[in-house]
């Protein structure tokens, strides 16, 4: 069987995958979803002791990060097994991995090594915290990341504590931006020939998500508090009670703040001298989110939000996730994508969210089994059968 052709955008491209848990995977992702041919490599079972680290094989985990691709067992540790893998380099064009940062150096994938099998070869490196420096050493984990970079002390409600995000942004936002350097090093690889390494890590990504709040204190020595639902400098921007519930305002400027005043039948609310500006509306919250509540609790979600957009003012529901995946435009973008496994069946998972017009991504086949291609595999590197009974007789696979 060839490579999976999920969408013939980068069917050109081969990468081998060896990455772990959320943040490796959250990058291979985007190159298997448009038709890269990336060989998922696992050690053969028994041999990594950390090799449920992503979770149960058939669970939501697993099977929504590791679809579109092949799989093999390559055990690294082995000559061998090394062997192989710089046969299949010579013909890869990236090689994806988030091993602590000395690892690689000691099976010998990294980079200098990679190179002289390759030279337009391009290793993507993701960490919890930089392949150097006084913490290069350390596990990273996304919730650790989210606290070293700021974005806990910025999230939640005033003298609540820290609080985390209620997803794994530093992982994902890591996978994203390696993609990012990887798309890049391959224009790049275009004019010059040569791969180079690109790396990320969680906790730069954490400080890059934090964006203007960032660069409000590195700009102007402004350390920004938490302030739960509201916007640290735009007000009102918040998520207000109504009467059955809870909506989302996002109301930027001046004009917007008019328009919602009129909406509202408050236009009193514009001559109050603590609101006449974004700032003033911002020092002033407290006193102007009173307001807002008691006069969105009057009536329904569903009101406020067709009221308050046809006003011209940007206005949406708070869901649950079930419920976000029950809304009409949610289900017209095609959020969710479904997939058939021989053992589980049709399920749904995350779809991919970049949209193509001519070579769409498409989710073709569910996580593949481990080692599931690994003969296959074998095979297209000119092993014939007998060689390949005597790699799994010595566990090379």
């Amino acid at each position: 069987m060839p490579a999976i052709q999920s969408s013939t955008a980068l069917a050109r491209l081969r990468i081998l995958d060896l990455t772990r848990v959320r943040a490796g995977p959250s990058c291979v992702k985007q190159f298997a979803d448009f038709g890269a041919d990336v060989i998922k490599i696992e050690s053969p079972p028994g041999v990594d002791p950390n090799e449920n680290m992503g979770g149960p094989r058939h669970g939501f985990d697993m099977q929504n990060l590791h679809r579109n691709k092949r799989a093999m067992t390559l055990n690294l540790k082995l000559p061998e097994a090394r062997e192989i893998f710089y046969k299949m380099a010579k013909t890869a064009d990236i090689v994806v991995e988030n091993y602590r940062p000395d690892v690689k150096f000691r099976l010998g994938i990294d980079y200098a090594s990679l190179s002289k099998v390759n030279e337009r070869i391009i290793l993507a490196s993701i960490s919890g915290f930089g392949q150097d420096g006084p913490y290069a050493s350390r596990p990273g984990f996304d919730q650790i990341a989210q606290g070293m970079s700021g974005l806990m002390s910025v999230t939640g409600e005033p003298g609540r504590g820290p609080m985390r995000t209620g997803a794994a942004i530093a992982d994902v936002s890591a996978g994203l931006y390696a993609a990012l350097g990887i798309f890049t090093a391959l224009i790049e690889r275009q004019a010059s020939g040569k791969g180079q390494w690109v790396q990320s890590c969680l906790l730069q990504s954490g400080i890059a998500l934090l964006d203007f709040q960032a660069a409000r204190y590195l700009m102007k020595g402004e350390v920004a508090p938490q302030v739960g639902n509201d916007h640290p400098t735009s007000m009102p921007t918040s998520a207000y009670r109504t009467a059955d519930g809870y909506i989302n305002v996002a109301c930027s400027g001046d004009g917007m703040w008019k328009r919602l005043c009129n909406e509202l039948g408050r236009e009193d609310l514009l001559a109050r001298e603590e609101f006449k500006t974004n700032e003033l509306r911002a020092k002033n919250r407290a006193e102007l989110n009173r307001i807002l509540n008691e006069e969105f609790s009057q009536k329904p979600s569903a009101y406020w939000v067709e009221a308050i957009n046809k006003a011209g003012v940007p206005t949406g529901p708070i869901y649950r996730i079930d419920e976000a995946f029950a809304d009409a435009q949610v289900q017209h973008i095609q959020a969710a994508a479904e997939v058939e496994h021989p053992k589980l069946g049709r399920f749904r998972i995350v779809n991919q969210a970049v949209k193509l017009s001519r070579t769409p991504a498409v989710i073709k086949t569910a996580t593949p089994e481990v080692g599931q291609h690994t003969d296959e595999i074998l095979k297209e590197l000119g092993y014939a059968e007998k060689d390949i009974a005597r790699l799994r007789e010595g566990k090379v696979v």
